[in-house]
């Protein structure tokens, strides 16, 4: 038979933290879509919010630190996988690193959410936007 069972509490719970991971997450993608970049507002809150899901999810299935760490591994190396898919090589040289590793940024602020640690996701945010917004004036103009 099939049974419906729906906890309030812990659905609150969990928009809480997909919440903050979605807000943590756009700054980075506000400043990307600004700037054009090929990732921008629909992707870097999805990696976001993907990632606290899936170590919501590991957290409240898989008991012990073992099976977490591999969820984070599984995350962490997914992540890796499709940053470099964000990277291309050309005769001009090489784009979408910075691209890369801002999805494998997002990924870990969702992660620190997940775990609690806000001020890890925090520093990661502001850092990350900060690195974006002001460091265009020290790129070689030949790669712009």
């Amino acid at each position: 038979m099939f049974e419906f069972d729906l906890d309030l509490n812990l659905l609150a719970y969990h928009s809480f933290k997909l919440g903050i991971a979605f807000i943590l997450s756009l700054p980075i993608a506000l400043n990307r879509e600004m700037k054009e970049s090929g990732a921008g507002l629909r992707t870097f809150p999805l990696v976001t919010i993907a990632s606290c899901a899936f170590m919501l999810v590991g957290r409240s299935i898989f008991e012990g630190a073992d099976a977490e760490a591999r969820v984070m591994y599984g995350i962490i190396t997914g992540m890796g996988f499709i940053g470099g898919g964000a990277i291309f090589k050309s005769e001009d040289g090489v784009k979408g690193t910075a691209t890369a590793a801002s999805l494998w940024n997002t990924a870990a602020i969702g992660i620190s959410v997940a775990y609690s640690r806000y001020e890890i996701a925090i520093i990661l945010s502001v850092i990350s936007f900060l690195i974006f917004q002001f460091s265009e004036p020290f790129k070689s103009k030949d790669k712009l």
